[in-house]
């Protein structure tokens, strides 16, 4: 892996970004491409100057799509963590590792569980490319599936022990790996880096991102952020998404606490 020389212990040598709400829009929508390019540069100078800390990305999303978004924004250095903790993604030599812990019988009762919900919910669809997780959505929207099918969900994971965490997000409902998350995938992260907490930040905008937060020394979050997070960041932008975050990477250039005097050099071009 690819990480600049070490200049200082408290140095941050890296972000760990999450996507949804972050770099791309909550909601359906375009992204800045402005803006994205603007990230790009970013991660240009920390790999060829060694005066930013380097971006990766922490997402709920499947590995197809982070692979997608870290090619727009030049994340391409350290392993991206994919799939909410499934997967840790090596984009310097594009191969990808699952957890070890989710093996052939949690697949396959998560295989069952998804015929179950598509004969208790036919309206419900899925988001596509994802192995170890099933992420719901109805034409209806979120409310139906807060009042509707999620209960029933809970429910039936409850009663039966099944190895399951069963969240509502702001458009959607996630079934994933009980034993897996962000957290596990940012320790597993840590072990191939090297990197220690105190060397990372991280950016988020909902309460999944509390795993992020937990894991490094700095966090921050863009305007659009759960209310309930917030609080619980060293920072809080002013600007929401990708606007929020180039704003949170102007401020940790100028935070000397959080990186070298080297490190706040600005590409004048």
């Amino acid at each position: 892996m690819t990480t600049p020389p070490s200049t200082s212990p408290r140095e941050i040598k890296a972000i760990l970004c999450d996507v949804d709400g972050c770099l791309s829009p909550e909601a359906i929508g375009q992204a800045s491409a402005g803006a994205l390019s603007a990230i790009a540069k970013h991660t240009h100078w920390a790999r060829t100057q060694h005066a930013r800390p380097l971006l990766t990305l922490c997402t709920g999303r499947p590995l197809p799509f982070a692979d997608a978004i870290a090619r727009m924004v030049g994340a391409l250095d350290l392993p991206i963590v994919c799939e909410a903790g499934a997967f840790l993604l090596d984009p310097t030599t594009y191969t990808w590792e699952l957890d070890a812990t989710l093996t052939p019988d949690y697949l396959a009762a998560l295989a069952e569980m998804r015929v179950w919900i598509e004969q208790a919910f036919p309206a419900v669809y899925f988001e596509q490319g994802k192995v170890a997780a099933l992420t719901l959505f109805h034409p209806d929207g979120p409310a139906t599936l807060e009042r509707d099918v999620m209960p029933r969900l809970r429910e039936r994971v409850e009663r039966e022990g099944l190895p399951f965490r069963v969240a509502m997000t702001w458009t959607c409902i996630n079934v994933e790996p009980a034993g897996v998350s962000k957290a596990t995938g940012i320790d597993r992260f840590m072990q191939r880096t090297g990197l220690a907490t105190d060397q990372l930040a991280g950016i988020g905008d909902t309460m999944s991102d509390m795993a992020i937060r937990e894991r490094v020394r700095f966090f921050a979050c863009p305007a659009n952020a759960k209310p309930e997070l917030k609080p619980h960041a060293d920072y809080v932008s002013d600007f929401d998404e990708v606007f929020g975050v180039l704003d949170i990477l102007e401020h940790m250039q100028g935070d000397p606490s959080l990186v070298t005097p080297q490190s706040t050099q600005r590409d004048e071009s």
